[in-house]
């Protein structure tokens, strides 16, 4: 039989661009209007608590001032559910749930998406597969059922993930030649190694090749449950509406997951120095300790410490002394990632070639300093004040929100989080920060990886072990 694909005529193709163009301009707007409607402070947001008639529980804001609803749900778990030889497994699985389901091939699905102009994402990281869906109210339905597709039946079609596949390989090439990307995948196979957080979530060539559509289907089925989901709304939606929508995207799905359980680690101790070299202009540095995890009585205090330290951009002491004082790096920073299993304290910094070594003793020393006495006074004074009075530009749109109150559920804090938070912060006293720099930031515990071809290294009497690629 003789198939004849039908093409559409210029003017067709046209008025489709056209259309597309507004929705695109009406998205913008309606975006741009919900975040002047949320332009007010976070603790004057009434979060609420519901559960659906099928037992399934999310946050809830309720904003009707706009006709948009966004939506982030997670299930706990993450590549670090990958088996070990299908490492890149939650990756590849996060690029193909809009890849078609149930009877919608993958061009059929997406064409589907831009008739209703809503959007549908998923990511992986290491303890939570999570997705991004947004609706115009006067398409949630149909764009809910696309979502139902994508959650219980995706296609995996063989044409969808070969096309997948090799976008994952292509990705793999160019994360090879990136030093920032080889840095931080070198920094973790050193940190945790024998663990599923020192595996690169990415994959390798091999286990990417290795992955079927049967492999991401029961990845799907071990991970995609309703005891491990965690969902968060916000929009024109309200709580009895929102409860038979979210038993009919998920009410489907079973009740209990099947992972495998995860040892809690931490870096390797007695620190690790390591080169990978690289025939690159200048040498990246990704440096790291252990740090304190969200629940730890001591995380505000050191959510302080790092702002002051290297997270709080010109203002940090890293910046001042590498960048300031010595002109050594264009950019330095630090930042806390408390993981589920393990927490760490990450910095990075890119210098010429020759440069590298001396900026890592300056890093050294600026630790040492920092745990011997403390920020100052004004330090800390300043570092509240920023991160008090910044915190509202975390919910000043419908998406914003969403994703914050979503991490705040896979982190087990309770809706009156938001509220509560800045008093944390102010909350935090000098002697707090002397003990936890104390505690931390001893730089003989410091694992460096450094991608490039440095000179000096031994600028501050270290050795370092050669590494491949």
């Amino acid at each position: 039989m003789l198939l004849v694909r039908m093409v559409p005529s210029r003017t067709q193709r046209l008025a489709r661009g056209i259309a597309r163009l507004d929705i695109a301009v009406s998205i913008f707007v309606l975006a741009l209007a919900l975040g002047l409607a949320f332009s007010r402070p976070a603790s004057a947001m009434k979060i609420q608590t519901i559960k659906s008639p099928g037992g399934i529980e999310a946050w809830l804001v309720e904003e009707h001032s706009v006709p948009l609803v966004a939506m982030r749900f997670a299930f706990r778990g993450g590549s670090a559910q990958d088996p070990d030889d299908k490492s890149g497994l939650a990756n590849f699985m996060s690029a193909m749930l809009d890849e078609g389901a149930g009877d919608l091939t993958s061009s059929q699905f997406q064409e589907r998406q831009e008739e209703l102009a809503m959007r549908m994402s998923y990511s992986d990281s290491r303890d939570a597969f999570s997705g991004n869906f947004e609706s115009l109210t006067e398409n949630l339905a149909e764009s809910v059922a696309l979502l139902r597709l994508a959650i219980n039946k995706p296609r995996f079609d063989a044409d969808a993930v070969e096309r997948i596949r090799k976008q994952l390989l292509s990705n793999l090439v160019y994360s090879e030649r990136d030093p920032d990307k080889v840095a931080a995948k070198s920094w973790f196979e050193s940190a945790f190694p024998g663990h599923p957080y020192g595996r690169s979530a990415s994959g390798t060539a091999e286990t990417i090749n290795a992955i079927t559509g049967a492999d991401l289907e029961a990845y799907r089925k071990r991970t995609f449950a309703r005891e491990n989901l965690e969902v968060a709304v916000v929009g024109d939606i309200d709580a009895e509406s929102l409860g038979k929508l979210l038993d009919e995207i998920f009410g489907d799905l079973p009740a209990k997951p099947e992972l495998k359980a995860i040892a809690e680690t931490a870096p390797v101790k007695g620190g690790v120095e390591k080169i990978v070299e690289m025939s690159v202009p200048q040498s990246v540095a990704v440096f790291g300790l252990p740090s304190v995890k969200r629940k730890d009585p001591d995380f505000m205090a050191a959510f302080v410490l790092n702002h002051i330290l290297g997270g709080g951009g010109f203002a940090s002491q890293l910046m001042e002394e590498v960048r300031e004082k010595r002109g050594l790096a264009y950019s330095v920073y630090s930042y806390l990632m408390p993981e589920d299993h393990a927490a760490v304290m990450l910095g990075s910094v890119a210098t010429k070639n020759e440069s590298i070594g001396e900026s890592l003793g300056v890093i050294r020393d600026v630790l040492k300093r920092m745990a011997g006495t403390g920020p100052t006074a004004t330090e800390l004074e300043n570092a509240k004040r920023y991160l008090v009075g910044s915190y509202a530009l975390r919910f000043d749109t419908s998406g914003k929100i969403a994703s914050q109150l979503l991490g705040l559920q896979l982190e087990d804090f309770g809706p009156d989080y938001v509220e509560n938070r800045n008093a944390l912060i102010e909350a935090v006293t000098l002697d707090d920060i002397k003990r936890v720099a104390a505690r931390w930031l001893d730089p003989s515990q410091l694992i460096v990886t450094v991608v490039g071809k440095p000179t000096k290294m031994d600028a501050d009497g270290r050795s370092f072990v050669q590494g491949g690629g």
